[in-house]
């Protein structure tokens, strides 16, 4: 069983972000319920990722059988994230992690402190993709996504464009994205050393790749793989899968860590 990191996303985390009663006549509907199995939209003969998604919800005996019991006693939001917030490494045996000593060395250091978004700080990529929910506004050149637990706005450029030859680091990284019949490839690099991937504290370099592939199955359902690629603290790329899941009529409402903020008086010096 893993040591269960501390995580206060209850504390910091906004509540239901949607824009109530407002209902989309885009959205086809069957016996006047939105219709999830229905075509997926399209958009000059791509899929259309517009709307607001939320990665799919782990349930709480699969918690328990990872991470024990005691889980709970954490007060952890459950609804508010899946596993792969807490572990992107989720389900492997510590011996099959592929992780460096380096990386090792850093996740000790972290034992038992609070993560980046405790104090008000973006959780970065992946976690942002994992806790609440996010929206897309997909254009002819660009996907945009903006995050509900208040992570900085992401881009991800699908008109061609090349990484910048030497970006500032970020907390989201610089995105470029090309077509794969109907999958989006996405690329991801340029991050600062300042976010964890997960909140048990893995780290991410500077020259790390997060590569994402996107499929919308229909209406309401998209696939997404995941691969990690940092040769400075693991040992070979990592990829992992998970589904996302259409919000109906839902949207993301404005979101400020440090309003009305309680967590850090009880955060001392850590």
């Amino acid at each position: 069983m893993k040591s269960i990191p501390i995580l206060l996303l209850a504390g910091v985390l906004p509540g239901a972000a949607q824009w109530l009663n407002y209902r989309d006549a885009q959205t086809p509907t069957k016996n006047g319920k939105p219709d999830l199995t229905a075509s997926a939209p399209r958009m000059n003969g791509k899929p259309d990722f517009s709307g607001v998604w939320e990665a799919e919800r782990t349930p709480v005996s699969e918690y328990n059988s990872f991470l024990g019991e005691r889980f709970a006693q954490q007060q952890v939001d459950f609804n508010a994230m899946t596993k792969y917030a807490l572990d992107v490494f989720w389900g492997l045996k510590p011996e099959e992690e592929p992780v460096r000593p380096e990386a090792v060395a850093i996740q000790r250091q972290r034992a038992g402190v609070d993560g980046p978004s405790s104090r008000c700080l973006p959780d970065g990529l992946p976690a942002s993709l994992f806790i609440l929910f996010f929206k897309i506004i997909q254009t002819p050149d660009e996907i945009v996504m903006l995050m509900g637990n208040g992570a900085p706005i992401r881009q991800i450029h699908t008109d061609g464009r090349l990484f910048p030859p030497d970006p500032k680091p970020a907390w989201m990284g610089y995105s470029v994205a090309k077509w794969e019949g109907d999958t989006l490839a996405a690329d991801t690099t340029g991050f600062n050393e300042d976010s964890w991937l997960d909140g048990f504290g893995h780290p991410r370099s500077k020259t790390m790749h997060i590569r994402e592939r996107y499929h919308r199955r229909d209406f309401g359902h998209m696939d997404l793989e995941i691969t990690i690629d940092d040769p400075k603290y693991y040992t070979r790329p990592y990829t992992f899968n998970t589904h996302l899941n259409l919000i109906p009529y839902g949207d993301v409402l404005e979101y400020v860590c440090s309003e009305n903020e309680k967590d850090r008086a009880h955060l001392g010096g850590r």
